[in-house]
């Protein structure tokens, strides 16, 4: 794969911190999350984790702006995320995703460059050299005129990515993205997924495989509506944390 552009830092820096102080929401009354503080920073990847219904897809996407906070601050460089929302990009649990819909891999990798010229603006020769760097960044060149129903699970994943990289996203939030992909494919997400954070962006998607957190993310949050975590993967998954959470053992 090709270098991927991007101009976010790729260390700690108090202006590409994301900074989540006292999170709540709630769903008809019902809480979801529950007072949810994290910092973290471009360049790492964060596994959220926890039982079902723990408010792992409901933390992607209230930092993503798509369901509304009851309580808490989200902040991106310093200032409130809202001002920042075309530096995130959120991916959906593909079971999720209508995949009949008719658009090829590349009209789905332009979708990425909406939120940077409106929906109605004529692509430039800068937006379309955006979306061809992005179609070469993730290696789909060869499918770029393929309808994504026809793609396998890994590259349907990789072509999300790729919208994201062409919206030129620093953020990226994946609900699940392993869910349904085969080892291979794992495999070479997780490379991507890491190559991605070693250039820059941050990376926050929710997980279920405890036994390849270690292997794919640097920092972890453990949910039970509450966070009852926060910080480097081999500090905060001991089997004490998860034996409280799943009530079940890791596997070593």
């Amino acid at each position: 794969m090709s270098e991927i552009h991007h101009d976010c830092c790729a260390h700690h820096s108090q202006h590409h911190e994301l900074v989540i102080q006292n999170l709540s929401v709630s769903y008809r009354r019902v809480l979801a999350l529950d007072q949810v503080s994290l910092a973290t920073s471009c360049g790492h990847r964060v596994a959220l984790i926890g039982p079902n219904g723990a408010g792992k897809s409901t933390l992607l996407k209230a930092i993503a702006g798509l369901v509304p906070r009851e309580a808490g601050t989200i902040r991106w460089r310093g200032t409130a995320v809202k001002k920042w929302s075309r530096e995130f990009a959120y991916l959906p649990q593909r079971e999720e995703v209508d995949w009949s819909f008719p658009i090829t891999v590349r009209g789905l990798v332009e979708m990425g460059r909406y939120p940077q010229t409106g929906w109605w603006r004529k692509f430039s020769r800068a937006d379309a050299e955006a979306v061809d760097r992005a179609i070469d960044s993730l290696a789909l060149n060869d499918l770029q005129n393929r309808q994504i129903r026809e793609l396998s699970g890994g590259q349907q994943q990789r072509a999300f990515l790729a919208r994201a990289l062409a919206q030129e996203a620093h953020v990226l939030l994946l609900d699940e993205p392993f869910t349904g992909l085969d080892r291979n494919a794992s495999h070479l997400l997780g490379d991507l997924l890491a190559k991605l954070a070693l250039e820059g962006r941050l990376v926050i998607a929710s997980h279920h495989d405890l036994n390849t957190v270690p292997h794919l993310f640097d920092e972890t949050l453990v949910l039970a509506t509450k966070p009852l975590g926060f910080g480097p993967v081999e500090e905060i998954l001991t089997p004490e944390l998860i034996a409280r959470t799943f009530h079940e053992p890791i596997a070593h």
